[in-house]
């Protein structure tokens, strides 16, 4: 595509159960994601979708022959409609009589039956689809909760809810009857995963939080839950089955990587499956038995891979690589580290990444990770790359409440919501400027959503430590976002500080940016969406105008897309203003000789 820019969604293709040979999957197309459909066995893909917004869900019924995918507008509330895997250019609505709403899960038995949830303030609707396509509505859940899988006989269906509550996971015949509620607590998250493949009673599969770690479990209607003690793993894991039923592919993440392991259920045994050293973002057993992965590292943009080799999806503009600017065309010099440093809940792990074209400390970004449940990987990101060729050097902390450290550290928020995260921010900026590795006064924030909140916080609470915030998509005012947040969201937040803005008012204000605007000294540049529902606009546009009040530098840059932007030239945009505001505010002068002014120089493309 022109502009020099790709996307690419780390998502693996999904494959029809009985026509493996189909399958379809996110893709790029001139700069936005769409579906596309690929027919392996005559080596041709098919652009499904074209969209302004992009699209980014889409399903395959059993037998290969009908397409589904999501219709939906910037905030996500929109309908599903199907096409004939032959011919995509022909859609119909798959759901007819039933209003907008957001997707909670799709799901597709063995005779083509389809469930379907769709979710709004009220809660969760589960319909289902007959294979003649007739449509009824099954079951109806208030508050938070998705549909997760339906049983290949189309008989049971489970919805998963918050996985610390008594409705973690419940199981529904399709007729609309409750067979089962599986539990979790605070201390014991459970998930559901999936119903195993095959004939025979249905099986679902679950992964259990306890004791710290992380186990498998299966439950069926005879047994109730059973627990795979033996299992035990000591990060986050998530799982899918082998199309035997009786195998599990494990994905763990473990210390800002990941590792993929087959786990015989019946035989006991775990074993894991080589790969190369980096992050696994998704991976599936096909149902030839094959094991495809999507990987990367730090140097690599994602792959799609195979164990056996196979050649995956050509797009019709070629391969799909990782989204990114190019105006780095090559990797700068630099080097990269993996840190532990000691702070007050223990020692915190961060990627470091810094230039070697001389010595001395750097001016440094801590690229803040979005959350909280996430990590900072190693994998590729081309933001650190055209940072490092600033001059600056890169941070990624896993600060307490990121994945991939153990139940512990993801559940530790022992100082308050936020204020814990920059405990561990500022432990680290001190390391590292006490290692001259950073100058002292200059260094920067830059994040997105959860990312981005720290960030503001940050600003000020610490209004010492940073010279410049970089705020995408944040939340500024905890108890507006949460009004006009979705359920999804708030059940979050309502798991984070234990409970509504209105039952612990003052948890929401301690931990809130706008709390403590009258300290932030940095210039901060803030970017948001019109259609964001998770990080609404409306309370950072407010936050905007506090910090013009108090005649602090900023700038406000709105676009016209949801929680996520899709489209790579509305992505590349912003970049190019975000440096341009470095530029001014970070280097500390206009001179086109500055590290940021020499990268937005370089040609693109």
């Amino acid at each position: 595509m022109s502009g020099g820019h790709r996307l690419f969604y780390p998502a693996l293709p999904v494959v029809a159960e009985h026509a493996p040979h189909r399958a379809v999957y996110v893709g790029d197309a001139e700069g936005r994601c769409e579906i596309l459909a690929w027919d392996r066995s005559a080596g041709t893909v098919r652009q499904v979708t074209d969209r302004a917004a992009g699209t980014i869900r889409a399903a395959l019924d059993p037998t290969g022959t009908t397409i589904w995918w999501f219709d939906d507008d910037l905030g996500g509330v929109g309908t599903w409609r199907t096409c004939g895997f032959d011919r995509p250019d022909r859609s119909v609505a798959a759901l007819p009589s039933v209003p907008p709403a957001r997707h909670a899960g799709i799901a597709m038995a063995t005779d083509g039956t389809t469930a379907i949830g769709l979710s709004d303030d009220g809660g969760m609707t589960l319909f289902l689809r007959s294979g003649d396509g007739r449509v009824s509505e099954r079951a109806h859940v208030t508050g938070y909760a998705y549909l997760v899988d339906l049983d290949p006989a189309g008989q049971l269906a489970a919805i998963g809810a918050d996985a610390a509550t008594d409705a973690a996971v419940t199981v529904f015949t399709t007729g609309g009857g409750r067979v089962a509620d599986i539990a979790g607590r605070a201390d014991g998250r459970v998930w559901a995963l999936g119903f195993a493949p095959g004939s025979g009673p249905a099986r679902l599969l679950l992964v259990i939080e306890d004791e710290g770690g992380y186990l498998p479990a299966t439950w069926t209607a005879d047994d109730g839950l059973v627990r795979h003690d033996w299992c035990r793993f000591d990060t986050e894991i998530t799982a899918g089955w082998f199309p035997d039923g009786q195998r599990l592919l494990v994905r763990q993440d473990r210390h800002a990587r990941s590792l993929l392991h087959e786990v015989d259920l019946a035989g006991r045994t775990r074993t894991v499956v080589d790969t190369p050293t980096g992050s696994i973002l998704d991976a599936a057993v096909w149902p030839d038995g094959d094991i495809a992965y999507v990987w990367t590292d730090s140097v690599t943009p994602p792959q799609l891979r195979s164990v056996r080799g196979l050649e995956l999806p050509k797009h019709p503009g070629g391969q799909p690589d990782a989204g990114g600017p190019d105006a780095v065309t090559a990797p700068t010099d630099y080097r990269r580290e993996e840190i532990r440093v000691p702070g007050p809940g223990g020692p915190i792990p961060a990627l470091v990444a810094v230039p070697t074209d001389r010595d001395g400390p750097r001016p440094a970004v801590f690229l803040v990770h979005g959350g909280p449940f996430q990590h900072a990987r190693d994998a590729y990101d081309p933001l650190v790359e055209v940072l490092v060729s600033t001059g600056c050097a890169v941070v990624r902390v896993n600060y307490r409440g990121s994945s991939g450290y153990g139940a512990a550290w993801r559940n530790d928020f022992s100082a308050g919501v936020g204020l814990t995260q920059l405990a561990d921010l500022a432990a680290v900026r001190a390391h590292l400027v006490a290692e001259g590795v950073v100058e002292d006064r200059r260094t920067a924030l830059w994040g997105t959503s959860w990312g981005g909140y720290l960030t503001l916080l940050a600003l000020g609470r610490q209004p010492e430590l940073w010279r410049l915030g970089i705020a995408i998509s944040p939340v500024a005012d905890y108890v507006a976002a949460f009004e006009a947040a979705t359920p999804a969201v708030r059940a979050l937040d309502v798991l984070l500080f234990g409970g509504t803005p209105d039952e612990v008012p003052q948890r929401y204000a301690r931990s809130s940016p706008v709390t403590y605007v009258d300290q932030v000294r940095a210039p901060v540049l803030l970017a948001v969406s019109t259609g964001d529902v998770r990080c609404p606009p409306a309370p950072v546009e407010h936050y905007a105008r506090l910090l013009a009040d108090r005649r602090i530098p900023h700038q406000l840059v709105r676009r016209r897309a949801g929680h996520e932007d899709f489209d790579a030239q509305s992505h590349l945009a912003l970049m190019q203003t975000v440096l341009l505001f470095m530029q001014r505010h970070f280097d500390g002068v206009r001179d086109e000789g500055t590290p940021v002014a020499l990268a937005m120089a370089r040609p693109v493309g």
